[in-house]
């Protein structure tokens, strides 16, 4: 019975949300630069599978480099010939650079492959890439005459047939490792392009491979027979065959329908239990069509003459006569590893080691801060904060004062740099209160000008009474930090009025209003100093938080410490209430001093919590262990905030996704236009921002989930650029 009111409060908290994973790519910076200098990435790798996207970041690429090589070198080598690659090639060109292109099937191959008549999308209509490369056809074949008759009056040499297995850098120039038994062939002409001769050696290298890895297999026996494909070119091929289409994203939908057209009777069998990736006209295109949906399906076998499907109570023979295996591709991530280029994400031997001595550097930090390593020590706990004004208190005896100037310093310098990086409205505004927040309240006031006016006589006794009794200043925390995230100014042996009224106000009247109008993440994002280090420091690792189902399960472990909070809460007023000397209240100190002490404060927020920054975000605890936000959570189930958005605009590209560090499927209610209830949202904006679309809006919802207003602090650097405003957008919201 208990567990199973359990699954049911999981589920309804957070498990029916989505769960979709990233998929792994390079290491590149916003600009195409790597690790690797002179070594360069641009295209689909870059994270924004968009044509103009791409075209652009080609150009601006070749603008940095510089023609010099040595005799027997190129200035350049570009690795790639779609859209990127060729967009390079023509800036490469203009500037009159030694270089070469190397493609491995032909020009704009990724296109060529497309289905017949596909419709293209050309976002943003009104970006002109730099370059001479430009685009504005919307369907495949005149897309195609379009980028074929730019660069053919134009001397490109291009190599087809070549495929690079990575690059060596020796000194100041990079070798091109060629596959094994590569046969080179002229793009023009009959001759190989001057420059040609192996080994390759250039000064600068231009990754534009896009995901041109392989295709992803389905790991079953017979997938080598011919009837199997990864990719469909014409639908009218499979007239009158039995068809099984096997993947839920939008290319495995599309291909059902046009192959369902065509004549052929088609099964799509997909993994999942539902279709959550795919558009939603694709669905309602796949609902009106004869095609026999097997969702919770896993291909077994595929045979001759028949296909064995395998669900979950049983295996079916599936009369067929070819497959469609549209899972996607895997990125070259091989070429990336060969070449020294890390990988998103990968724990390497070599990172494993370095977070391992970066938790050892947290633990003993922290046992400094607790007092555990200092000298003369009378016991554990919290001491006077310390200040650097007045000449009765004495900063060097107090570990803390030095652990929060060093937050603080924390807190701005990153905060200044995520404004450089980030330059909208929102993130200024929302970085400089942060910022001021974990200054004055969280810092000056504990720390400097409560110790101060008590130095000089100038405190009033009855606010010292209600709130510092013994000159604890730093209990000052919980006038940000609120109950249950904040737990000491409760676990007193004797209660303190002041802060039980105030904690008992924050976290019951203020903190729930303020996350049903604006959301959690006005407290976890706005105000919270967990959050301040996460949106500073950790702005440039939030993509490496854990996605997917599992992640997802992981959430539910902030309830277990909130439990443990509220256990612990109703120990503490059994021990206020109860008989003097009763078990309550000789216990609790012991309770307190032990396993939340350590368990928590240290181990979970302190040791875990930003010893996991680097590698795994910096919003570890605030998502998986912190307690407030678990009790939030509970909140956002009622609030009024969503992140609404228009789907004609979303391309699918899951950078959204990609971005957040609560590991929340962004995309999944983007490309359907469903607004975004996940409670784990903070409110970063870095969805709505790196959306390179402008797909996505803040704003606030009436019961039924219909926008009624967004936001006028713009957040989408796309919107500004285009002059949109709230108005328009929430016109056309309630329109789709």
């Amino acid at each position: 019975m208990i567990s199973s009111v359990l699954r049911r409060y999981a589920r309804w908290l957070h498990l029916d949300v989505p769960a979709g994973r990233v998929e792994s790519g390079p290491e590149v910076r916003a600009d195409g630069t790597t690790n690797l200098p002179g070594l360069y990435v641009v295209g689909d790798l870059t994270g924004v599978p968009l044509l103009k996207f791409a075209s652009d970041s080609g150009a601006a690429v070749v603008r940095r480099v510089t023609a010099g090589a040595p005799e027997g070198e190129l200035d350049l080598v570009i690795l790639g010939a779609g859209v990127a690659g060729m967009a390079a090639a023509l800036e490469a060109r203009k500037k009159g650079l030694r270089f070469l292109v190397l493609e491995s099937s032909e020009p704009f191959s990724t296109i060529v492959n497309f289905p017949k008549a596909k419709p293209i999308f050309t976002y943003p209509e009104g970006m002109q890439p730099r370059g001479d490369l430009q685009l504005s056809a919307d369907v495949k074949e005149a897309l195609l005459d379009e980028l074929r008759e730019q660069v053919a009056t134009v001397d490109l040499p291009v190599v087809l047939g070549v495929s690079a297995e990575g690059v060596r850098r020796t000194g100041g120039t990079y070798e091109i490792v060629l596959k094994q038994a590569v046969e080179p062939r002229p793009w023009k002409g009959d001759r190989l392009p001057p420059g040609w001769s192996t080994p390759l050696r250039a000064r600068h290298v231009i990754v534009a491979l896009g995901r041109s890895g392989s295709y992803r297999r389905l790991g079953v026996p017979g997938e080598e027979l011919p009837k199997v494909y990864n990719r469909l070119h014409d639908p009218a091929k499979f007239a009158g065959q039995r068809v099984l289409v096997v993947g839920g994203g939008d290319s495995a939908l599309e291909a059902a329908s046009a192959v369902a057209d065509a004549g052929a009777q088609v099964t799509l069998s997909y993994r999942g239990a539902e279709l959550s990736r795919p558009k939603p006209e694709n669905v309602e295109a796949l609902d009106s069509r004869p095609v026999d949906l097997l969702l919770g399906s896993r291909v077994k076998e595929v045979r001759e003459n028949d296909v064995l499907l395998e669900t979950d109570s049983e295996v079916q023979t599936l009369p067929n006569d070819s497959v469609l295996a549209l899972i996607g591709r895997n990125p070259p991530l091989e070429f990336f590893r060969f070449s020294g280029i890390p990988i998103r994400g990968e724990m390497t031997a070599g990172r494993w080691a370095a977070l391992a001595g970066f938790v050892a550097f947290c633990t003993l930090m922290y046992l400094w801060k607790f007092g555990l390593l200092a000298s003369g020590l009378d016991g554990i706990g919290w001491r006077n904060p310390a200040s650097l004004i007045g000449s009765t208190i004495n900063a060097a005896k107090d570990p803390s004062f030095y652990y929060t100037l060093a937050y603080c310093l924390c807190v701005v310098v990153f905060g200044l740099r995520r404004m450089r990086r980030r330059s909208t409205p929102y993130v200024k505004l929302q970085t400089w209160t942060l910022m001021a927040i974990q200054l004055v309240p969280l810092f000056l006031l504990p720390q400097i000008l409560l110790p101060w006016l008590d130095a000089n006589g100038w405190m009033p006794g009855w606010l010292e009474q209600t709130f510092f009794p013994g000159k604890s200043w730093w209990r000052a925390y919980g006038l940000i930090l609120a109950w249950p995230l904040f737990f000491w100014n409760l676990a007193t042996e004797q209660p303190i009025w002041g802060w039980l009224i105030l904690s008992f106000l924050q976290t019951f009247v203020l903190i729930p209003w303020i996350v049903w109008r604006w959301g959690k993440g006005a407290y976890c994002g706005w105000i919270c100093s967990c959050g301040a280090l996460a949106e500073t420091l950790g702005d440039s690792q939030r993509h490496k938080m854990w996605h997917g189902p599992r992640a997802n399960r992981w959430n539910l472990a902030g309830q277990v410490v909130l439990a443990f909070a509220i256990f612990a809460m109703v120990w503490r007023v059994l021990g206020w209430t109860l008989a003097d000397g009763n078990w309550f209240a000789t216990g609790f100190a012991t309770f307190a001093a032990g396993p939340w002490k350590y368990g928590v404060d240290f181990f979970l927020a302190g040791v875990l919590g930003v010893g996991l920054y680097f590698w795994f975000s910096g919003r570890v605890w605030c998502r998986f262990f912190c307690p407030l936000a678990a009790l939030m959570h509970i909140y956002a189930k009622f609030t009024r905030y969503r992140i609404f958005s228009e789907k004609d605009k979303c391309i699918s590209c899951n950078v959204c996704t990609s971005v957040c560090h609560q590991g929340i499927d962004v995309m999944s209610y983007a490309n359907k236009g469903r607004p975004l209830t996940d409670v784990e949202c903070v409110r970063c904006s870095a969805c709505v921002q790196e959306c390179p679309t402008g797909t996505l809006s803040f704003g606030r919802a009436d019961r039924s989930g219909r926008p009624v207003a967004l936001d006028r602090l713009p957040a989408s650097p796309v919107q500004l650029r285009e002059g949109e405003n709230c108005d328009k957008i929430l016109a056309r919201l309630l329109r789709q």
